[in-house]
C-alpha cells in the first residue's frame, strides 16, 4: 500500500495476524483472525481494543495563559459551549462553516490552562489550518505528532484497566485525567465510540506498543479492527463523518442539536458568533426540510449506504441511506440515513431500492442498542 501512513502499532498489528487495509490515509487493520462479527461480539459482552492513532490530536494554548480566553476563541468556530465545560471534562463538539454545515466533528477537553482537541483523521490538516487561523492571534495551536491513541471499550474496560490505574475506576462518563500507566504519562477520557462504557488513552509513540501489550494481556480483552468499530458505531447511532455528516449538513439535520448548548442556542448567554449561525439557529426555531434517522430494514439483506428511499407509490426519493450494516448484537440489518421530515417520524413504513426492488423499511429510534456510558 504505497504513499500510506502506519501508526505505532503497525509491526504489532501484523504479529497479531490483522488484515490491513487503507483508511484515511493510513494503513490499518480492518479484522484480526477472531473476525468481524466475533469481535463486535466480544466488544459487547468484554472488551476490545482499538488503534485510533490516525485521528488528530492537537492542543489548543491560550497566550494569556487563561483558559477562558482560548475557550472564548474556539467558541468562534464551534456552535457549542467550551467556556461552560467544567474542568477535566470533555465534551463533544463539531466546526461549522458559513452554509452551516459541519466541517468534522470532534471532542474537546478542558484541560485546565489548555483545550485538549481530537479530530478526524481525513479532516485534520483542515482542522488545524483552520485553528491556525482562526485563533492564531489570541492562542498557540500545537499539533501532538508523536502520540498515539489507544481505545479500550466494554463492559470489562473498567476492570482491565484499573489493573493498571486504580483511579479509571472514579471517572464518570466524559471525565478527563491525566495519569500514569504501566510506566507512561497518558491522557485519558471515559469515552468512546461504541455505545460501550471505555476509554480513550493518549500516550506517546515510544510507550504505545508497551501499553497496547499490557492490555491485551487481559484476558478479557481482545484486539478489534474497523470492521467491527462500524457496526459498532452504526448500532449506537453514531455519526461517521463524511458518510452520515459533512460539510453539506446542518447540526439540525442530522440530530444533533443536543449538542448545542443554551448558552450559543437563541437567547442564550453567547447567541450564535459560530459560523452558519443564521441557518443554524433557524432551523432549530423552525425546523429542517430533513432529519438524519434510524431504519429498520425487513429481513435480513442490509440496506446499505446510497440506497434510496421512497414513499409507496412516487418515484421521487425522499430519503438517502448514509450508513448500513447488519447488527450482529440486534441481530437484524440497521441502518441510517436522511428523510424529508414530514416522512420522519418513528414508525413511518417507507421503502428502501435494493438491487432494483423496492423493500419495506420502517423509521426507528436511535440508538438501536441502549448506550452502556457510566453516567
Amino acid at each position: 500500500m504505497p504513499d500510506l501512513n502506519r501508526t505505532p502499532l503497525f509491526d504489532l498489528h501484523i504479529e497479531l495476524g490483522a488484515k490491513m487495509v487503507p483508511f484515511a490515509g493510513y494503513e490499518l487493520p480492518v479484522q484480526y483472525p477472531l473476525g468481524v462479527m466475533k469481535e463486535h461480539l466480544h466488544t459487547r459482552s468484554a472488551a476490545g481494543l482499538f488503534d485510533v492513532s490516525h485521528m488528530g490530536q492537537v492542543v489548543v494554548w491560550p497566550k494569556s495563559g487563561k483558559y477562558e480566553d482560548a475557550a472564548l476563541a474556539l467558541e468562534s468556530l464551534v456552535p457549542v459551549n467550551v467556556l461552560g465545560l467544567g474542568e477535566k471534562r470533555q465534551r463533544y463538539a463539531m466546526f461549522t462553516n458559513e452554509a452551516g454545515g459541519i466541517e468534522d466533528d470532534l471532542m474537546l477537553a478542558n484541560m485546565g490552562d489548555h483545550i485538549f482537541v481530537v479530530v478526524n483523521a481525513a479532516c485534520k490538516e483542515a482542522d488545524i489550518a483552520r485553528m491556525q487561523t482562526h485563533l492564531g492571534e489570541s492562542c498557540r495551536i500545537e499539533v501532538l505528532q508523536y502520540r498515539a491513541l489507544l481505545a479500550l471499550q466494554g463492559p470489562a474496560a473498567e476492570a482491565a484497566l484499573a489493573l493498571l490505574a486504580p483511579s479509571v475506576a472514579e471517572m464518570a462518563f466524559m471525565d478527563v485525567a491525566e495519569m500514569t500507566i504501566a510506566g507512561a504519562e497518558c491522557v485519558v477520557s471515559r469515552s468512546g465510540y461504541t455505545g460501550e462504557d471505555g476509554y480513550e488513552i493518549s500516550v506517546a509513540n515510544s510507550n504505545a506498543v508497551d501499553l497496547a501489550r499490557a492490555l491485551l494481556a487481559h484476558p478479557d480483552v481482545e484486539p478489534i479492527g474497523l470492521g467491527a468499530r462500524d457496526s459498532l458505531r452504526l448500532e449506537a447511532g453514531l455519526c461517521l463523518y463524511g458518510n452520515d455528516i459533512d460539510a453539506t449538513t446542518s447540526p439540525i439535520e442530522a440530530a444533533l442539536t443536543w449538542a448545542i448548548q443554551k448558552a450559543r442556542r437563541a437567547g442564550g448567554d453567547r447567541e450564535g458568533g459560530f459560523p452558519g449561525a443564521d441557518r443554524i439557529l433557524d432551523e432549530m426555531a423552525n425546523g429542517a426540510s430533513r432529519r438524519r434517522v434510524g431504519l429498520l430494514p425487513e429481513g435480513r439483506a442490509p440496506m446499505r449506504e446510497g440506497t434510496r428511499i421512497f414513499v409507496e407509490g412516487s418515484d421521487t426519493p425522499v430519503g438517502i441511506v448514509t450508513s448500513g450494516a447488519f447488527g450482529p448484537t440486534v441481530e437484524r440489518p440497521v441502518s441510517m440515513g436522511y428523510v424529508e421530515t414530514s416522512h420522519a417520524e418513528v414508525g413511518t413504513v417507507l421503502l428502501g431500492e435494493v438491487r432494483g426492488k423496492l423493500l419495506p423499511v420502517t423509521v426507528a429510534e436511535m440508538p438501536f442498542r441502549p448506550a452502556q456510558f457510566k453516567r
